[in-house]
């Protein structure tokens, strides 16, 4: 059974297909990736024995480059990689007989699992992204909802619209090119109506959804078997658990100072602190011993030992976070980030951060709520009902899926 997984989008979209691939592979089956070209996320994979099949721009380089992305900018990338889906992932798709989309709006991936007569499977990490008249959309860039649209049908129609106007050009005309007629709904054409849900039913459960018979999975978990370095361990070792700052794959261009915020906060709650550099390339304000800074580690070794994490609200860092039983604090950045953020504030397991900058009044406000007995002792009991599972789940049913009848080749 050959499998091709293909995503665009930062770690959090990149991490989860690693996941899946380790568990399909045990389950006997051959598997390629096809993701962004950042050196990362080829280790990443590499890791589990499964190669990069690299397609479109580097997305660290996108999002941390010298010229920030502005909403003009978002026609061409989409047409862009409407592109290199009809050709790299669909020479990558050859010989498959399943395709796996996820990330970013991954128009161009079905029509190529169509045009070969193979099982297309669309994923996401989080509810948000599935219409719900119980939650609007997140803006589409560059095109806000009218403020005095408050349907949330009416929206998630109107969202429909800023999806064919940002993809359907790009779409249509290269299905025109292989022989397949036009889409007239870009995003549910890309969805389908059993569209998977791989995040955890504690953390993400779903709500009734508009027409669509949804899979959840659970969450696809990349085991990392990673030792902590010898020198954080020291850090570690030499005192109180300290709390995890770090925000991923976030550039944090709006907060120049957030390090230095951060910093501050946590240290008049008494607290050491463990900066994870991340994207934002984030570093010590001084040479005070309470302070210790890390790149890339194992965060499923490394937030059993944190008093707290303060993150971004990625679904992959709060589900580890979730598991390890550590208290958070989420400060949202963008898309599915605030869900999260108000999922951890509902379960009682840490503190919603109102906005994406945070001064150090807002940052330790939220520091206290996180850093009380009663939050870790929540958070201590949610992470048994954390399930580990998803991947296997998904991988079973992926291939159960894939060993049905083939779909009939477009001619």
């Amino acid at each position: 059974m050959r499998v091709l997984l293909s995503t665009y989008g930062s770690r959090g979209d990149v991490a989860p297909l690693g996941g899946l691939a380790a568990r399909l592979r045990e389950l006997g089956a051959e598997v390629r990736v096809c993701a962004p070209p950042d050196k990362e996320f080829a280790e990443l994979l590499a890791g589990v024995g499964v190669p990069l099949v690299p397609f479109g721009q580097s997305v660290r380089e996108l999002v941390t480059g010298a010229t920030p992305l502005s909403a003009a900018d978002a026609p061409r990338i989409a047409a862009e990689l409407v592109a290199a889906r009809f050709d790299t992932v669909g020479a990558a798709a050859e010989g498959c007989d399943v395709v796996v989309a996820t990330g970013l709006m991954p128009a161009g991936t079905r029509s190529v699992a169509e045009k070969l007569g193979i099982h297309y499977v669309y994923a996401c990490f989080h509810p948000f992204e599935l219409p719900s008249p119980h939650y609007p959309p997140s803006p589409r860039p560059g095109r806000p909802f009218p403020p005095d649209v408050t349907d949330n049908r009416v929206l998630w129609g109107l969202d429909a619209e800023k999806v064919n106007a940002l993809y359907g050009e790009a779409l249509n005309s290269h299905r025109a090119s292989i022989g397949l007629s036009p889409v007239d709904n870009v995003r549910d054409h890309v969805f389908t109506d059993r569209p998977w849900l791989a995040a955890d039913p504690t953390l993400g459960p779903w709500q009734k959804l508009m027409d669509l018979d949804v899979v959840q999975t659970g969450a696809w978990i990349l085991p990392d078997e990673r030792p902590l370095p010898a020198e954080l361990v020291a850090y570690l070792d030499a005192g109180a658990p300290p709390v995890y700052v770090g925000f991923g794959s976030m550039p944090m261009g709006a907060s120049k100072d957030v390090a230095r915020v951060a910093v501050e906060a946590v240290r008049a709650q008494g607290r050491r602190v463990l900066v994870g550099r991340g994207w934002a390339d984030l570093s010590l304000i001084d040479d005070r011993d309470d302070c210790f800074a890390v790149g890339d580690v194992n965060h499923q070794a490394l937030f059993g030992r944190v008093a707290a994490v303060v993150h971004h609200g990625g679904a992959g860092t709060t589900t580890t976070a979730a598991r390890a039983g550590a208290p958070q604090v989420v400060v949202p950045q963008m898309v599915d980030q605030p869900y999260w953020a108000g999922r951890v504030a509902d379960l009682g397991i840490g503190a919603a951060h109102d906005g994406p900058t945070p001064t150090f009044e807002s940052l330790s406000t939220a520091l206290r709520t996180a850093l009380t007995p009663e939050t870790r002792a929540r958070a201590r009991a949610v992470a048994g009902a954390i399930r580990t599972d998803g991947a296997t789940v998904a991988a079973k049913l992926l291939l159960d899926t894939a060993s049905r009848e083939r779909p009939p080749v477009s001619t």
